[in-house]
């Protein structure tokens, strides 16, 4: 098995051991610099006179096994050390040790999150439809959670202007929900990307929502919040986004809410009245956003 491929497994068996916290897991493997070193302490007594190098090497060839079933299945998988996985993702506290993808992983520097209520209003399905369709339009890949509403009309929009667009789920990869954004979620992973930090088969749970918010505010450059209530997750993206450095943008529709006047005087938010306006403030976030080369990677794991 080639060092890469054993390192990759190595991280998977790690996250499989069930008392083990996938964020302390990622930053102790950061810190020694191979997850097989860190298997090997964990499980495998490493550190001990007795280490049990058959059982790591077990759980390593199964990990490895799970990993090209998942690759037959055209699910791409990366960990947070690998070439291939999202740079803007390492330097936000959530980032995920693995990475779950259907479609054209690819770098993104030109994203931006549009997000909003499921329960949208015809004028907040308006401003996301053109929001969506001029980004589109300026070849900026448009970033939604697949949820009704909001989500999926600027997924939609994106689509039929011909532009890119990523989903970021709340599920593992295997599944579909909304079950009526199947069909949807299908032609993304088609023609865009559609990622999960999840384990393929995960089902819905109150906690993956917030936490797919936290991926999806690394993902983007920045995050435009169309309209949302006072416990939407469009209004913890806003707060996840401020704290991961990225911009905010919030639409006159979110603005009648409290939350959203009490955000408007943080630095990094910008209130946008109008398209124009809105695209405006887009295009000069998208000026500062720093190129693929200036951002910093793993160069412990360069040899692998």
């Amino acid at each position: 098995m080639e060092r890469a491929t054993a390192e990759r497994a190595a991280l998977v068996a790690l996250l499989r051991q069930p008392d083990l916290s996938w964020s302390d897991t990622a930053h102790e493997v950061q810190e020694v610099g191979s997850a097989l070193g860190v298997l090997g302490r964990v499980v495998g007594r490493a550190d001990t006179l007795f280490p049990d190098e058959r059982y790591v090497d077990s759980l390593v060839e199964a990990a490895a096994d799970e990993l090209a079933a998942w690759q037959a299945e055209d699910i791409t998988v990366r960990a947070f050390f690998d070439d291939g996985y999202p740079a803007q993702l390492r330097d936000i506290r959530e980032m995920p040790p693995l990475l779950f993808a259907r479609g054209d992983l690819r770098p993104d520097r030109r994203a931006i999150a549009v997000v909003g209520s499921r329960e949208a209003s015809d004028r907040g399905i308006e401003i996301a439809r053109s929001v969506a369709t001029s980004l589109a339009a300026r070849d900026v890949t448009v970033v939604s959670g697949l949820a009704k509403g909001i989500d999926t009309t600027a997924h939609q929009a994106a689509l039929a202007a011909g532009g890119r667009t990523v989903a970021v789920i709340g599920t593992g990869i295997r599944r579909h929900y909304p079950a009526t954004n199947r069909e949807l979620q299908e032609h993304i992973a088609e023609v865009g990307l559609v990622i999960s930090q999840f384990w393929p088969d995960t089902a819905p749970t109150k906690q993956s929502f917030p936490m797919r918010n936290a991926v999806m505010s690394g993902y983007a450059a920045a995050t435009v919040v169309v309209e949302a209530g006072e416990r939407s997750g469009a209004r913890i993206q806003a707060r996840l986004a401020l704290q991961h450095g990225r911009p905010v943008v919030l639409t006159s529709q979110v603005m009648r809410h409290d939350w959203a006047r009490a955000f408007a005087d943080r630095p990094g938010v910008h209130v946008a009245h109008g398209t124009a306006e809105l695209m405006g403030s887009v295009d000069a976030i998208l000026a500062r956003v720093p190129a693929a080369s200036e951002l910093e990677g793993f160069p412990e794991f360069a040899s692998l």
